[in-house]
Parts: structure tokens; sequence; C-alpha cells
């Protein structure tokens, strides 16, 4: 077997907001990251779906971007875009 080469392997301290929320038609249940990586934006999981993506105040003006990370309709991808608009 090969010697493992790795890219980069480091720890770093974290934020962690874990929140449940009841919209219209669907259940969040996220874990919010906050890091010192990616730019200051956050990392935030869907639980429910298994879905997460890296996400800061830009990527919620982008058309499309939270229907495509976590597979959601317009409706449902609008109530997460208000929660999170009030984080990033």
């Amino acid at each position: 077997m090969s010697e493992r080469f790795f890219l980069y392997d480091e720890t770093v301290e974290t934020k962690t907001r874990f929140v449940s929320f009841m919209g219209e038609h669907q259940r969040f249940d996220l874990a919010i990251i906050q890091s010192d990586r990616y730019f200051g934006k956050h990392l935030v999981l869907d639980i429910q779906s298994n879905r997460f993506a890296i996400i800061g105040a830009d990527d919620l003006k982008e058309p499309g971007y939270l229907e495509f990370a976590y597979k959601l309709n317009e409706e449902d991808a609008s109530e997460l875009r208000d929660f999170l608009g009030q984080l990033v």
C-alpha cells in the first residue's frame, strides 16, 4: 500500500448551531457551522435530507442555488432563504 498524500489535515474551532423549524410544507432540521474556513461562509447541513452547502449572503441571492443544493421547490427554498438571510 502506498503512503497517503494529504492535501491538508487541520483542526479548527467551530461554532455550531442546531435549529429545527417547521415551514408551510416541510420541516427543516439544520446544523449551521461557522469557522474561519470558507471565506466567512457557513456550512449548512440539512439533517433530514442528508444534504449540505456552503452558504454566504451572495449565495442566497443566486437564483436556484438553494433549490439545487437541497432539492427544494421554490416555496420551500424561499422559507429556508428567509431564515438563513437572518444569519449570514
